[in-house]
């Protein structure tokens, strides 16, 4: 009886203490959706919880704030790159991220330079510069192009393969002949940069399809950091 009654008490002083703390716990208010509160992402060995910023007070700050940069080159891109690639908002970038990305079938794409990417990116992303894809890289094939290719799930043709669908001729002449690569397990990637007025991520898209990628496997988010950022959307320092 007194091994019963002592165990009721631990019990009974675990609930107690923990009680403060549960009350503690507030609901999210500021969801992403009615149906998304937030999403969780394995990125770079850790768990990261993308969610709004629920001080609703809140207001962004920095570069970000922005309303006016030198155009060119700071110019307003148009909603869609081409009629082929669809341009995607918050809500379907953050479903990307919990359906293709988490399942390994997809690839977030931060396409500014090195610089831009450490000072802050959407979770999920890996960085793959613009100027990567440049004809100048694509004509030498620069280490950098071939390293993100495979990345991308690309594969660059042998020489026989080249050769024989005529790719290699076209490549000794300067044209960038889409017979060099083969696409055939290519990832859907989705690409972004810092916002509407940024031209890199639309550079990189066409120079990816003047390659051959399938148009359907790409997707632009023109909002990019500046307008994740008014969402009060989680962002991190890569590693």
């Amino acid at each position: 009886m007194k091994r019963n009654s002592f165990t009721y008490a631990v019990i009974v002083g675990t609930l107690l203490f923990l009680l403060p703390c549960l009350s503690q716990a507030e609901p999210i208010k500021v969801k992403i959706t009615k149906e998304i509160p937030y999403v969780i992402i394995d990125y770079q060995g850790k768990k990261i919880k993308i969610m709004r910023n629920q001080d609703q007070s809140h207001v962004i700050t920095g570069g970000f704030a922005k309303t006016s940069r030198p155009c060119p080159p700071f110019c307003f891109q148009p909603e869609k790159v081409t009629d082929e690639v669809d341009t995607i908002g918050e809500v379907e970038l953050v479903r990307f991220l919990k359906n293709e990305y988490s399942r390994g079938k997809g690839l977030l794409v931060d396409a500014r330079v090195p610089s831009w990417y450490h000072k802050g990116t959407i979770p999920g992303s890996i960085n793959v510069p613009f100027p990567t894809f440049s004809d100048d890289n694509v004509r030498d094939l620069h280490p950098d192009l071939l390293a993100a290719m495979e990345l991308f799930g690309v594969r660059k043709k042998t020489s026989a393969e080249m050769e024989k669908g005529g790719g290699f001729f076209s490549r000794l002449f300067g044209s960038t002949d889409t017979k060099d690569w083969d696409f055939s397990k290519a990832k859907p990637l989705v690409l972004f940069c810092n916002g509407p007025w940024c031209g890199q991520s639309p550079t990189a898209i066409r120079a990816l399809l003047k390659l051959g990628y399938p148009p359907e496997k790409l997707k632009y988010y023109r909002g990019g950091m500046q307008m994740w950022q008014m969402g009060g959307l989680t962002t991190v320092l890569p590693e």
